[in-house]
C-alpha cells in the first residue's frame, strides 16, 4: 500500500505503541525489505484485521469465497480431466 497525499491528508489520529524488541526488529526488517515504513506495515495490518467495512463486509467476502467453491467437481478425477482440459485449450 503506497502512501499518497489523500492519505496522509486523511490521517489526524496517532497512537504510541510498545513493541517487544525482538517484534520490532523483524517489523523493521519487513519493512526494508518492502520498502516501505513500519508505521505503514503496521496501519496496513490493523486495516486488514479491524478495518473499514466491519462484519458484515467480511461475512460477504466469504459468502463469494463459498460461491466460487461451488463450481469446484467434488470427484477429484473430473477435477484432473477439467485442468488437462483447460491447459489444453491454451
Amino acid at each position: 500500500m503506497d502512501m499518497d497525499v489523500d492519505m496522509v491528508e486523511q490521517m489526524t489520529k496517532k497512537a504510541t505503541i510498545l513493541f517487544p524488541p525482538a517484534l520490532y526488529k523483524e517489523l523493521q526488517a519487513e519493512a526494508r525489505r518492502q520498502g516501505r515504513s513500519v508505521g505503514e506495515l503496521v496501519r496496513e495490518a490493523a486495516t486488514a484485521r479491524y478495518g473499514s467495512g466491519g462484519v458484515r463486509e467480511r461475512l460477504d467476502a466469504v459468502e463469494r469465497l463459498v460461491r466460487l467453491a461451488d463450481d469446484v467437481p467434488d470427484d477429484p478425477a473430473q477435477m484432473e480431466e477439467e485442468i488437462i482440459r483447460g491447459a489444453l485449450e491454451r
